[in-house]
Formats: structure tokens, C-alpha cells, sequence
């Protein structure tokens, strides 16, 4: 069984989130601070972590951060929850390492597709030949080791930002659509809010520098990369 932690402060919501996600297979844990859910992913880490924005003792963009500080928990997969729905919210939970999120009030069905989604997506990512580089202008894809060098400078990215970027750089040319986006790179199909796109591609643009002008918005369709 997956482990999933829920760090979330309304126990009730903790404790129906871990009732629908037990029902799903997954083996969930409840914890209700922040720094105790840090300290419980550092202990014994998880298959995917549940954590809520506001926590009491330490918020929850300073656990994430904190995770994607370590080795041992950089890599597992985050999805945030936010009692807020406005687009600072959003970038923020993705600026500091969230793979996804999810806005109060939602459905446990949407839960429940969020997390197989990013779990699959973690699950299929699979290592590439390590000669098998990727150059766009001043952005060198080291698909490998997971790694991007733009102007001659390493860029930290989360894992969603590096599958993004290779993905629009792979399809380097042609037009993909947010739905096609949201399919190939968030493995969603009927659900998912496609201002997700918008965000990761802002968060994108930015650490990339002036080498991130190759990714072209396609207005009102979705984006590509255009040397």
C-alpha cells in the first residue's frame, strides 16, 4: 500500500481525507502541524504528501521548501492544499516545490483523481540515455540527470517545471494545447484547471531568464518552444 501523509490542521477534513484515500488502497497518516509533518516525512517518507497552506507551528510553503531541501524527501510528490483560490497562491505553492494543488471546498472524487494522476506521472518517469542532451539556444536539457543549464547557469526546478520544459522541448516547433499540456505532463484527462499551464510556464519563463522568450504563448490555445 502507498503511503500517503495528510498534514492538515481540521482534523475532520484530515480524517475524511484519509477515510476516502484508505477506501482508494493507500495507506494514509494524519498530521496535524506543521512542523511534526515535517518531521514525520523525514522520518518515514511517504508515497505522496497532502499538505495544507496554513498550519500552526510552521506554514506549509516552509515545510515544502524544507523538503525540497533533503535528498532523502526532494523528491517526493506534493499536493497543496489552499482554503485560497487567487493566482499568488498558486505560483507561491509552486515556487517553493508543489506539484499540484487544490482549492477548498473541493470533492474527494477530484482528490482521488489528483493523487493517481501525480503519482502516475512520478511513476512513469523513467531515465533516459545519459548522452541524450537537449539544446535550445542557451538551454541545455540534461534529461538524465534531471538538470537545466540556462546562460551557463544550473536551474533548480521542480519536477513538473523539468517535465514541462521537456516536453514542449521534445514537440520543439509545434503548438500544444493546454488540454494536450495538461494530459501528457499532469496525466489529466476530463479533470484539471488549465491555469495550472499559465502558472508553471510563468514560474518557468522566470528562472529560465531571457533564454525562457523560446517559450511562445500561443493565444488563446497554449504554448511552444520557438528558437
Amino acid at each position: 500500500m502507498k503511503k500517503v501523509l495528510i498534514i492538515e490542521d481540521e482534523k475532520d477534513l484530515a480524517e475524511l481525507l484519509a477515510f476516502n484515500l484508505q477506501k482508494e488502497g493507500y495507506d494514509p497518516i494524519c498530521i496535524h502541524d506543521g512542523k511534526l509533518g515535517l518531521e514525520q516525512a523525514n522520518t518515514d517518507p511517504p508515497s505522496l504528501i497532502l499538505l495544507d497552506l496554513m498550519l500552526p507551528s510552521l506554514l506549509g510553503t516552509e515545510v515544502c521548501k524544507a523538503l525540497r531541501k533533503e535528498q532523502r524527501t526532494a523528491h517526493i510528490p506534493i499536493i497543496m492544499i489552499t482554503a485560497k483560490g487567487d493566482e499568488i497562491d498558486r505560483v507561491v505553492g509552486f515556487e517553493v516545490g508543489a506539484d499540484d494543488y487544490i482549492v477548498k471546498p473541493f470533492s474527494m472524487r477530484e482528490v482521488s483523481l489528483r493523487v493517481k494522476a501525480v503519482m502516475r506521472r512520478f511513476e512513469q518517469a523513467t531515465p533516459v540515455p545519459v548522452s541524450n542532451l537537449l539544446t535550445l539556444g542557451e538551454i541545455v536539457i540534461d534529461k538524465h540527470r534531471h538538470t537545466v543549464i540556462s546562460a551557463g547557469i544550473e536551474i533548480e526546478l521542480t519536477g513538473t517545471e523539468f517535465k514541462l520544459l521537456n516536453f514542449l522541448a521534445e514537440k520543439k516547433g509545434f503548438v500544444q494545447s493546454r488540454e494536450q499540456l495538461l494530459q501528457n505532463v499532469w496525466n489529466y484527462n476530463a479533470i484539471g484547471d488549465t491555469r495550472t499551464i499559465d502558472t508553471h510556464v510563468t514560474r518557468l519563463r522566470g528562472k529560465l531568464g531571457s533564454p525562457g522568450d523560446i517559450i511562445k504563448t500561443v493565444r488563446g490555445f497554449g504554448y511552444k518552444i520557438e528558437e
